[in-house]
């Protein structure tokens, strides 16, 4: 197994570009997984994407964590990993948890946005002691998304081919001036790879997983990073994970929506870095 150092490059679109080619695959239990590594020290960081990204999701906050060993999957179904059976919550945190056993981490810290904030409460309530510590950032213990919930809307209504500059993209991929439109671009064309039946299917999950219950056996470090301007899990869910995960200390984004790692990655890496490094 060979790493792979990520150097900043002048060009965003080459290295935005660049990113599948960095992709290693394993495979756990049957699934093959593809993920981005680079090489730093121990404790590793695992980051974990949100529902349509990938590891590219990570891109612009690795260079603000250099010097620490990053490994970035592709959840199932996301990416260059193949779907498996099941998209349940619980799937994506028993595949994070293959993934840690089969590159031997010690006892990394998890970084989870969106539905991958959900599969770290998932995967601490499940797999406790293969983690030191979690980072929940823009994520929910139960979405409670209605029906006519814009997302769940839209995604009943894509079809596919699903096009990378769908208007869709605009509200989905929508965040604060500043973030390099080859990497929104990239992520837009990730995204629509995915059959419109998978984004559904998904979804579902999503709309059905409650981890009120599963949270508050949790007992690990916990970091919730807060997008002050989050559409999709404002103030009340941010207040829920707090009154649920015992020991978890709340930090907000000023200025973020749903995305703070792209908004305002120096931000995150910072909060990051003084929550488990002190």
């Amino acid at each position: 197994m060979t790493s792979v150092t990520l150097e900043a490059a002048s060009d965003p679109w080459a290295e935005q570009n660049a990113w599948a080619g960095r992709k290693q695959f394993i495979n756990c239990g049957g699934l093959e997984m593809a993920y981005v590594e680079i090489s730093g020290a121990e404790p590793a960081l695992v980051l974990v994407h949100g529902f349509t990204d990938t590891s590219r999701s990570f891109s612009l906050l690795a260079p603000h964590l250099a010097g620490r060993r990053l490994i970035m999957p592709d959840l199932r179904g996301h990416g260059a990993s193949p779907a498996g059976k099941g998209f349940g919550i619980a799937d994506f945190a028993d595949d994070i948890a293959g993934l840690i056993r089969h590159l031997h981490l010690d006892r990394p810290v998890v970084v989870g946005h969106s539905l991958g904030a959900m599969a770290a409460v998932a995967l601490a309530a499940r797999h406790n002691d293969l983690i030191a510590g979690m980072v929940v950032m823009a994520g929910t213990l139960k979405p409670d998304f209605a029906s006519d919930h814009p997302l769940v809307a839209v995604v009943q209504a894509l079809r596919d081919p699903i096009s990378p500059t769908d208007p869709f993209y605009d509200w989905w991929h929508d965040c604060r001036p500043g973030v390099p439109q080859p990497f929104l671009a990239c992520l837009a064309k990730d995204a629509s790879a995915m059959p419109a039946a998978r984004w559904r299917a998904i979804v579902d999950e999503i709309r059905r997983a409650d981890l009120t219950t599963a949270a508050q056996g949790v007992r690990t470090q916990t970091l919730i990073i807060a997008g002050a301007c989050d559409p999709l899990f404002g103030d009340e869910h941010q207040q829920a994970l707090s009154r649920c995960l015992s020991e978890a200390r709340l930090v907000r984004a000023e200025a973020c929506g749903h995305n703070p790692h792209w908004e305002d990655p120096a931000f995150v890496a910072q909060a990051i870095t003084g929550a488990f490094d002190a």
